[in-house]
């Protein structure tokens, strides 16, 4: 099933359920909410729904979204605010900084990878990833 949650500031929540899957409800809406952050579709400082508008919004157990949500916060994805509710952590948070450079690591090594079957030295792999770099300046 899926799901879009609007939210305070405009941004959508995009959550997608599915019975069929190897992973709990918990640690599928764990995992999406963390890809949407990571790639910044959730603004930083975005308030979320509460646990239980979420529960609600999606038809399940509000032990779940609760599960979900504190997993998020224990890993450093969103934080919670007495009286407030749940909000996006920055995108300066150590942690999730730390997630970045891992992706950034990954799609380096499988961009040398792919260098590496046509076969191209280091000195052409620097000098593209140069060209890239200023290219995406401009």
């Amino acid at each position: 099933m899926f799901f879009n949650i609007q939210l305070k500031r405009g941004d959508c929540l995009h959550i997608v359920i599915s019975n069929s899957s190897d992973l709990p409800i918990y640690a599928q809406i764990k995992e999406q909410v963390k890809e949407q952050i990571l790639t910044g579709e959730l603004a930083e400082n975005e308030t979320l729904p509460s646990l239980r508008q979420l529960a609600k919004d999606l038809k399940i157990s509000v032990l779940t979204t609760t599960r979900a949500y504190n997993e998020l916060e224990q890993e450093g994805f969103i934080t919670s605010r007495q009286g407030k509710g749940f909000f996006v952590m920055s995108s300066g948070s150590n942690l999730i900084r730390e997630q970045l450079i891992k992706e950034v690591e990954k799609n380096l090594n499988n961009a040398i990878l792919a260098a590496g079957r046509i076969p191209m030295s280091d000195d052409e792999i620097v000098s593209l990833l140069k060209l890239l770099l200023e290219v995406d300046h401009d």
